[in-house]
C-alpha cells in the first residue's frame, strides 16, 4: 500500500473514532481535521503545528461552534450537556468529508497525493463547521490555506 493509502486509512479510522465519540451518524470534514491533528509527522502536521492547531484547541472550537449554532436556532445550553443519540455502528462518510477528499485530491495535478492534499481539501471549504470553528479558534483560514499551498509547492 502507498504511503498516502496508509495515511488515509489511519486518518479515516481516527475520524471514525472522533465521529463515534460525539455520536455523529456520519464522518464529516471536522472529524477528518480532528484526526489530522492527532496523527504525527509529515508536512500536514507541520502546517497545523505552525498555527498551534492541536486536537484540544480544535475540539474546544468545535464544541463552541456547536453551542453557537444551537444558540442561533434559539437553543441556549447554559452549560448543560446535550445528550446525543447513540452513533451507528459504523458512521458513513458524510458529504463534507467526501467533498474535502475530492477537493484535495483533485488538486494533485498529476502528482502523488499527500496528507497536505487532504488538508487542502478541508481548508478550502469557505462555509460550514470547519471554517466557523477555525475562526472561533482564532485561526486565519486564508493564512492557513496559504501555508497549506506553500507546503504543497515545496514538495
Amino acid at each position: 500500500m502507498s504511503a498516502i493509502g496508509i495515511y488515509v486509512r489511519a486518518m479515516l479510522a481516527k475520524a471514525e473514532s472522533e465521529a463515534r465519540a460525539e455520536s455523529a451518524p456520519t464522518i464529516e470534514a471536522q472529524h477528518l481535521l480532528l484526526a489530522m491533528t492527532a496523527l504525527p509527522g509529515g508536512a500536514a502536521a507541520e502546517v497545523l503545528a505552525g498555527f498551534e492547531l492541536d486536537h484540544d484547541r480544535l475540539r474546544e472550537a468545535l464544541d463552541r461552534e456547536f453551542e453557537l449554532s444551537l444558540a442561533a436556532a434559539g437553543i441556549a445550553l447554559g452549560g448543560l450537556h446535550v445528550p446525543r443519540p447513540a452513533a451507528p455502528r459504523r458512521p458513513a462518510l458524510g458529504a463534507t468529508a467526501r467533498t474535502a477528499l475530492h477537493r484535495g485530491f483533485s488538486a494533485r495535478a498529476g502528482r502523488r497525493g499527500t496528507p497536505v492534499h487532504v488538508l487542502l481539501g478541508i481548508v478550502r471549504a469557505e462555509t460550514g463547521v470547519v471554517p466557523r470553528a477555525l475562526r472561533l479558534a482564532g485561526i486565519d483560514r486564508a493564512a492557513l490555506l496559504a501555508s497549506t499551498l506553500h507546503a504543497l509547492d515545496a514538495r
